[in-house]
Formats: structure tokens, sequence, C-alpha cells
């Protein structure tokens, strides 16, 4: 399994292409389309999934675009499509955005759903607070965390959906569970492990 880090996505966020034996999966869609593409094409990828961690915005911006020109499932937790869906709710209006073209998820996860790819396959892992659907994608060692964990910091909770309990539950139960050589690539800024957060993280 192979990754590839897009970092210049709305917000700074990030997008990955997750790949193995010619099969990728894009997580979150905030970097430029053709920037993605450029990546896909030069290493003869299928693009099987499109996965978004939450709704928000700066997750979600291209992802019409990317399944038009892809044809890829589009999957998002089931708890987060109400959110996805409504410009009020999923930041479009809040951040001045005029419009956001949209397409409806192809797939609704839900905890403990293996999605295969190539040789490997992708766990989902349910962690609300940040929002109500917010979801980690494990897969072999690494861990696409979203805004749930950063490298030494935490997911805001104070959006529509967020909860500070459910974001420290999350985060406590379902993260710091994981074995300490996980390394967690989180929607904005650098790669961690779950060891070092466990062990520093200064909000949870």
């Amino acid at each position: 399994m192979d990754i590839k880090v897009l970092s210049n996505g709305i917000f700074d966020s990030n997008t990955y292409i997750v790949y193995d034996n010619g099969e990728c999966a894009v997580i979150d869609c905030g970097v430029n389309t053709g920037d993605v593409l450029n990546y896909i094409e030069k290493n003869s990828l299928k693009v099987r999934y499109i996965i978004l961690t939450h709704g928000h915005i700066d997750h979600i911006f291209h992802a019409a675009e990317m399944k038009g020109k892809t044809g890829a499932e589009l999957c998002i937790h089931e708890d987060e499509a109400a959110l996805y869906s409504d410009p009020s709710l999923n930041g479009t209006e809040m951040f001045g955005f005029e419009s956001l073209r949209n397409a409806a998820p192809d797939r609704l996860l839900k905890h403990g759903d293996k999605l295969p790819l190539g040789n490997t396959e992708l766990k989902i892992i349910h962690t609300p607070g940040h929002s109500p659907g917010s979801m980690c994608i494990l897969c072999e060692n690494s861990l696409f965390s979203g805004d749930t964990l950063f490298a030494s910091s935490v997911g805001r909770t104070d959006l529509v959906g967020g909860s500070w309990l459910k974001l420290k539950d999350s985060i406590e139960n379902r993260l710091y569970t994981l074995p300490d050589d996980i390394r967690v690539y989180p929607g904005h800024g650098g790669a961690t492990t779950i060891g070092f957060e466990r062990e520093n993280n200064p909000y949870v």
C-alpha cells in the first residue's frame, strides 16, 4: 500500500491518494481536482472510491468534480449525510462561498465497514465529535484521521453538530486503543503517530 499526500487544499486541507495493486481511494477533496488526477494518471491508477472523512466544505469542495471525472464510488458516514448535503450546515454559507456543486453519496458507511482496495482493505472507524459523522480510515499501519486528531491538536467542536465530550470519547476509546506505531495522517498539517499523541497531545 502506498500513500500520496497533497496538502494545498482549501484552508490548507490535505487530500490523500491511497493505492494498492493499481486501485486507489481518494480521501477528502479539498485539493484541486487537476492536481489529484495528474498524479493518478501518471501512476496508471483506477479510482475505486472517493471517501470523505466528514462533510465540511474544505473536505468536500471538489468531490462532485472528482466523481464526475472518475466515476468512483462516493462514500461518507451515514450520520454525516444530512450535514454534507446542506449548505447551511457544511460551511458553504458560513465561510462565504456562493454555492457548492454537490454529488449524492453512493454509499453510506457505518462503523466497522471494510472496503477492499487492491490487496488490502480500508476499515471505517466512526469518530463523532468534530461533526456527527466524522470518521477515520484505517489501512494497514496508517490512519487517516480527518479533523478528529491532529499532530499535537484535535478537531474543533464549535461547529454545527460538534461535541467535545464525543470527540474526547472517540479519541480515547477508538483511536488511542490502536497500536503506538500507527501513523496518523490528519485532515490538516503533518503526520504523527498514535503513540506520540497518546503521550503528548495537550488536549486529550
